[in-house]
């Protein structure tokens, strides 16, 4: 218990301090530590007695943000048992495919998935299932209401180990069934170690929790780390642009994190030019690339607006940018964290020199232990205890790091590479473009030459010849893309990463 029960330890240290404020549900309501530690022991004794849940089982979960999410969580650590937090953009067919992965003992799903609860049914024998809300998809399914009849005692204790897997956090993948990567308790604790030495956070912190908690991103970023100190999240059910401005006015928040496309939409907004984000000490964009424009419009309010870097196999927060290199160093990531290890390597396995792009390798005690029911995946992603990321990364002479983009994305256009994010930066600057992305497609001449897919701002006019007038000034001649196309809108996996090949099964012919 002493590893699994993080909500037991807090209610001894910090009983009456505001854990939760619980805006998920329509209304506001202000949970302590006190009363969210009884309320996980009711939602364990439920899982335990009433489910049959017992250490190493898998819990999976199908719903939108609420205070309840968070409740089977840490349920979860303290029973020993395993969170599958599935990722409700999926369709039925998609989250077929990880109940049989994963072979849950309990799904709890809901009120707005009582249909695809319904239609998984018939898929996962032996699955348990159990209604958030009011309406159940069938009669013999668990009302989780059922809970408040329970005791509020801690569970019986479970031999909860450092390596033994909280929650299986299935990967952003854009082919094939995503694999399910396993946070070991180990992991997600040194992730609030590493989070709240390296990036001060404090007990008097608050932040916003609206980026979705089937993605790492919502869990672990300041989630966890929060709970370790004692800190105080606003359960919000989605991202919504006004209430984040209501919040950043009213709540008190001192921390935000978010992926590009809600900074964007938070520019794009009316409250933007009137909005006072002064009081934050962090905002902090994760999850895919960020345009250079969208630091600089924060810059221009005087906010130290940065990127971080980060992915479900390891923390996910890696970096940390220091106040005085925000501007000196734009787009930069940063440092590694207080114990995390990091190299740049070159195909043939040579440590890269400053500036030279190579693949990123992180090592530290905040990795997961590797992927569910995949060793050939695991042995190939972690070698000689080091996580090959995929990613490029560039590291200057004073160490810092750049995220360069992708290593499957890499260009290679007349023997010259080009990295992608370098170009969508580029592209992102002009005034008419709201979102960016470049794909490679095959060329005759060059092999395969760069497709700009392009996003124009709300009521602004765009040509391609203006377009890439405004690169030609900005880029060398090969980076160029040689065709703009104009979208709609950019697709999106479900962590919010620019699909890219949806890109180019769209645009790539």
């Amino acid at each position: 218990m002493v590893i699994g029960d993080w909500l037991g330890h807090r209610e001894q240290l910090s009983p009456d301090k505001v854990a939760l404020v619980d805006l998920a549900g329509g209304e506001r309501r202000l949970v302590t530590y006190r009363a969210w530690n009884r309320a996980a022991n009711r939602t364990a004794a439920l899982l335990r007695a009433r489910l049959g849940v017992r250490k190493g089982d898998r819990v999976a979960v199908l719903a939108h943000n609420c205070a309840e999410y968070l409740d089977i969580w840490f349920a979860c650590g303290k029973l020993g048992a395993i969170l599958q937090n599935l990722n409700w953009r999926l369709t039925p067919p998609e989250l077929a495919a990880l109940i049989a992965d994963a072979q849950p003992r309990a799904l709890v799903y809901g009120p707005d998935f009582a249909a695809q609860a319904e239609a998984l049914r018939s898929q996962a024998p032996g699955v348990r299932f159990v209604a958030l809300g009011p309406a159940l998809a069938h009669p013999a399914d668990t009302p989780f209401a059922e809970r408040d009849a329970l005791p509020d005692a801690p569970p019986p204790p479970v031999d909860v180990g450092w390596n033994d897997a909280w929650v299986i956090c299935y990967t952003g993948g854009t082919t094939g069934l995503p694999k399910g990567a396993l946070l070991t308790h180990r992991a997600i604790t040194w992730n609030a170690i590493n989070t709240n030495t390296s990036w001060g956070l404090a007990p008097d912190d608050v932040a916003i929790l609206n980026a979705p908690l089937f993605h790492t991103g919502g869990l672990n970023v300041f989630t966890a780390p929060l709970v370790h100190i004692g800190g105080t999240s606003i359960v919000c059910r989605g991202f919504d642009c006004d209430q984040v401005y209501d919040l950043v006015r009213d709540a008190g928040v001192t921390l935000f994190f978010g992926v590009p496309t809600m900074f964007i939409a938070l520019q794009q907004h009316a409250r933007w030019p009137e909005a006072d984000w002064s009081r934050l000490k962090l905002v902090i964009s994760g999850g895919a690339p960020c345009p250079l424009p969208v630091f600089e419009r924060f810059w221009e309010r005087g906010v130290d607006f940065k990127t971080g870097y980060g992915l479900t196999e390891a923390g996910p927060n890696t970096f940390w940018l220091p106040r005085a290199d925000v501007r000196r160093k734009p787009g930069a990531v940063g440092f590694p964290l207080m114990h995390i290890d990091t190299r740049i390597v070159a195909p043939d396995g040579r440590e890269c020199a400053a500036d030279e792009p190579g693949e990123l390798l992180i090592r530290g005690p905040h990795m997961c232990a590797g992927y569910w029911n995949r060793p050939d995946d695991t042995a190939s992603a972690i070698v000689n205890g080091w996580l090959h990321t995929g990613d490029l990364a560039r590291r200057d002479a004073e160490g810092c790091h750049w995220i360069v983009g992708r290593l499957k994305d890499v260009i290679i256009s007349g023997g010259e590479n080009i990295y992608p994010a370098e170009v969508e930066n580029v592209l992102a600057a002009h005034p008419a473009v709201a979102e960016a992305a470049l794909i490679g497609v095959p060329d005759a001449a060059w092999g395969e030459v760069g497709r700009a897919v392009v996003v124009a701002r709300p009521g602004s006019a765009l040509a391609e010849d203006e377009l890439l007038a405004f690169c030609r000034e900005r880029l060398a001649r090969y980076k160029i893309p040689k065709r703009v196309v104009l979208a709609p809108e950019l697709p999106r996996t479900g962590a919010g990463k620019v699909d890219k090949l949806e890109l180019q099964r769209r645009y790539g012919a």
